[in-house]
């Protein structure tokens, strides 16, 4: 077989993630800045987050767990996978043209699905207003995730991990350009969503040219192979939808709460750095990887695969979880508190950010696990494992709503998490040693940790000392700065000299023409 690069992919999904993420923050710092916390934002939060939804659905979830298997296995074996994609392209689009008309003449119920809370206040008809323009997003964004397989199952990571940050600078262009000419920035921040779509889509179709695919379009046809991906997508669109009603559950419980969906948003931002630079690029980059392994019948080399990626994700995950968990205040003031936003808004959305600190780790093995499973064509199982998790997520979020108040869903978030993990991990047995970290692993994991709390307590003595500079506006984004030097010279530092890390080890890696050995 020709082998993907792991640590190379990981590298460069991560890289371009991280430059999406960090133009992120950016965007969203500009939308808290001049638009505050009030129903514009909120109308636009929820407006955004619906497509977004569907895109998790369709995209990188339930179809795209289903399709990149397959198209890999395909591709390994020569079995037309030219032929293969442009039916599964054809079907899709079907689908989402569908169900794009549907959603654009029913978004007042859709919006009335995802925040009934703002049922007879003003954001209720601006997020109608403003879902009915941003919903085809989901249309061209979710075509583009499938193009992005096909890349990926080849090798191929930098144009599919680069396409995200057009959507942010599109965002930000848009904003920048009404501010300086003073019209209304949030339409033109909302109408620049689907533009950024249609960018993305078109910037992913030039790259799966260029990689030598014949990608055609055609009608639908319902082949044998078609029928195969229909049976092994069904599970993971179900298994999709349930990971969608723990988002809508935590939205309705905090749609009741002033202010509560906008600074759950924003501490949700701030997570995703670290989860979208390691946890989904490891997703993204091992799951081609392990399915082109086993159709090679590479059981060894999938083993490996497996247990680099865990120790390269989570050797940064662990510190990071670390980080957010006693540095938050600091972090969200100096990211997002600024214009509207005020410090009483920083003192909520740190509270959040630390919460969902505690369930980063669990985040980041999920997308480990589950390619064990998707990768064999298996989706029926998570499936099973996610409705467990859902269960246990709803249950928190609004029993413990009466209690803790409008934090219940990012408690409630972080524990389904952590049950989802130990069940993927328990399910994961049953496919023998292939599915198991090796000894490097098991034998470095626990040094990150002691690492990490190393870190932790530098961190925390650092923090006290430079409180006095973290309140005044033109000192804390230095403060922050020396933070988190200190946090990344005590973990790097203690993580190599006690053996957790091994810089050589990652360098040689990015230069082997083989992943995971």
């Amino acid at each position: 077989m020709k082998p993907i690069r792991l640590m190379s992919g990981l590298f460069t999904v991560g890289g371009w993630t991280l430059m999406s993420r960090i133009l992120g923050f950016v965007r969203d710092a500009m939308i808290l800045a001049l638009l505050g916390t009030g129903p514009l934002y909120q109308a636009y939060v929820v407006a955004f987050r619906l497509p977004n939804m569907f895109r998790r659905f369709f995209a990188e979830g339930a179809f795209n767990m289903a399709f990149v298997p397959m198209f890999s296995k395909r591709l390994e074996g020569g079995e037309d996978p030219d032929g293969f994609a442009s039916d599964a392209f054809a079907g899709l689009a079907t689908v989402l043209i569908g169900l794009t008309l549907v959603a654009m003449a029913a978004m007042p119920w859709l919006i009335y699905a995802l925040a009934s809370g703002f049922a007879g206040q003003e954001q209720f008809g601006l997020s109608v207003e403003f879902g009915r323009i941003a919903f085809p997003y989901v249309l061209f964004i979710s075509l583009a995730a499938l193009l992005s397989g096909m890349l990926n199952a080849s090798g191929r990571f930098a144009a599919a991990a680069a396409a995200p940050v057009l959507l942010n600078v599109f965002l930000i262009g848009a904003m920048a350009a009404a501010v300086w000419l003073g019209g209304d920035v949030a339409r033109a921040l909302i109408w620049a969503i689907p533009v950024a779509g249609v960018a993305q889509f078109v910037l992913l179709w030039i790259a799966v040219r260029k990689a030598g695919f014949a990608l055609k379009p055609q009608r639908p046809r319902l082949t044998p192979a078609m029928r195969r991906l229909i049976r092994v997508a069904i599970p993971a669109a179900l298994a999709g939808g349930v990971v969608q009603v723990n988002l809508l559950v935590g939205q309705q419980v905090a749609s009741y709460f002033d202010k509560a969906v906008g600074w759950l948003f924003a501490a949700d931002r701030l997570y995703q750095l670290p989860l979208g630079v390691v946890g989904i690029a490891v997703g993204v980059v091992l799951l081609p990887d392990l399915s082109r392994r086993l159709q090679a019948r590479d059981d060894t080399g999938a083993k490996s695969a497996l247990s680099r990626a865990a120790e390269i994700s989570l050797a940064l995950t662990i510190p990071a979880a670390v980080a957010l968990m006693i540095i938050p205040f600091p972090l969200v003031s100096v990211l997002f508190e600024r214009g509207a936003a005020t410090v009483d808004d920083t003192a909520a959305i740190a509270v959040a950010v630390a919460i969902y600190g505690l369930g980063l780790p669990a985040f980041v093995l999920q997308k480990i696990l589950q390619p064990l499973f998707f990768a064999r064509e298996d989706t029926r199982r998570p499936f099973h494992y996610a409705v467990v998790s859902m269960v246990v997520n709803a249950a928190l979020a609004i029993g413990l709503a009466p209690v803790v108040g409008w934090i219940a869903p990012a408690i409630a978030t972080t524990i389904a998490a952590w049950v989802m993990v130990a069940l993927l991990g328990t399910g994961a047995r049953s496919y023998g040693d292939v599915a198991k970290f090796d000894t490097r692993f098991r034998s470095r994991i626990w040094r990150m940790i002691i690492a990490s709390a190393v870190m932790g307590a530098a961190l925390w003595f650092a923090n006290v000392t430079l409180s006095p500079f973290l309140g005044i506006p033109w000192w804390r984004a230095l403060a922050l700065m020396v933070l988190i030097g200190i946090g990344m010279i005590t973990y790097f530092g203690t993580a190599h000299l006690i053996g957790a890390i091994r810089i050589g080890e990652i360098r040689q890696a990015l230069g082997r023409s083989r992943s995971g050995t």
